[in-house]
């Protein structure tokens, strides 16, 4: 099935019109938890009530209100909103282009899709030429679910996409979030960061990071299918936090064997690196990968000799 178009409209720039449909960019890994009655699975339900009446309303008697003063309010209906015309109603209007370095990723609320409606594919296809040669993206404002939204139009894969932004005035200030007045820090030790940072360093692999929680949460659903007992894994151990310069010296380290480790964890002999140089949350990420079984309840030295034993 084609997906389902989320707003319709067009992309204006000039006397340039191109109808346009949008889709949602993404889709996030959510598992949907119900409530129930947990004596017999009976679904939670919720009904609308009037507090006043203390009666149920249907659907029809219910309308929107905005309170302007302390239980002062003004109702609205469907048409009023209909009657608000602003830019951005029923079209996305590029203001200005400019170059995507230039926005700050803050601006950035969600991402959808931006495909041409069915007749519209040769304008569709010069706008994309267009600002594929430009190297520029378009600014301007649309309208959805009765709010208007700041958009950045841009090109991904010869397929228009629309970044929803926020207004200036949405975005907060950094200031209150850190001390003004920062303490001061040494040379040896942006140094030592700054090699820390390399060690790390590499290209951009989205497909490598993985959402472990719902991954973990997957298995616990299968586990409890099963009728499998579950319990709460205990807290790892904290380990005594060194001072920030050992703390450098002991994280560039590790970095350096994590490079040389990567694709397996393996070493420039080709074996896989020793345990006994690893952190006991390195040796636990490795028991995870080896699916080492009882692992969250070993100590450091356990966990070093299930992982020799697993490889």
């Amino acid at each position: 099935m084609a997906p389902r178009a989320l707003w319709k409209g067009s992309v204006t720039f000039g006397l340039v019109n191109v109808p346009v449909q949008m889709f949602s960019a993404v889709h996030e890994h959510k598992l949907q938890f119900h409530l129930v009655h947990e004596k017999d699975d009976g679904p939670i339900g919720y009904e609308k009530v009037c507090k006043l009446e203390d009666k149920p309303v249907g659907n029809d008697e219910i309308v929107k209100a905005f309170e302007y003063q302390k239980g002062q309010l003004v109702q609205f209906t469907d048409e009023d909103f209909e009657a608000i015309q602003v830019e951005g109603q029923h079209s996305i209007d590029l203001e200005d282009f400019v170059a995507y370095e230039e926005i700050d990723p803050v601006f950035f609320a969600h991402t959808y899709l931006v495909g041409p409606q069915d007749g519209a594919e040769k304008p569709y296809a010069l706008l994309v030429r267009a600002m594929e040669k430009s190297g520029l993206v378009g600014i301007g404002k649309f309208v959805m679910r009765n709010r208007q939204y700041l958009g950045c139009l841009r090109v991904r894969d010869r397929t228009l996409t629309l970044e929803q932004m926020h207004f200036a005035d949405e975005i907060d200030p950094p200031s209150g979030v850190v001390p003004s007045k920062l303490p001061t820090v040494g040379k040896s030790e942006i140094d030592m960061a700054l090699n820390l940072i390399e060690g790390f360093s590499g290209t951009w692999q989205p497909e490598k990071y993985r959402d472990t929680y719902t991954d973990a949460l997957r298995e616990l659903i299968k586990a409890k299918l099963k009728g499998h007992e579950i319990h709460r894994a205990p807290e790892l151990e904290e380990e005594e936090t060194p001072d920030l310069m050992e703390a450098l010296r002991l994280s560039v380290g590790q970095a350096k064997r994590g490079k040389r480790s990567r694709n397996g964890h393996r070493g420039s002999n080709g074996s896989r690196s020793t345990a006994e140089g690893m952190s006991k949350k390195e040796l636990d990420e490795l028991a995870r990968e080896l699916e080492i079984p009882g692992r969250s309840k070993m100590s450091r030295a356990e966990l070093a000799k299930a992982v020799r034993a697993a490889r």
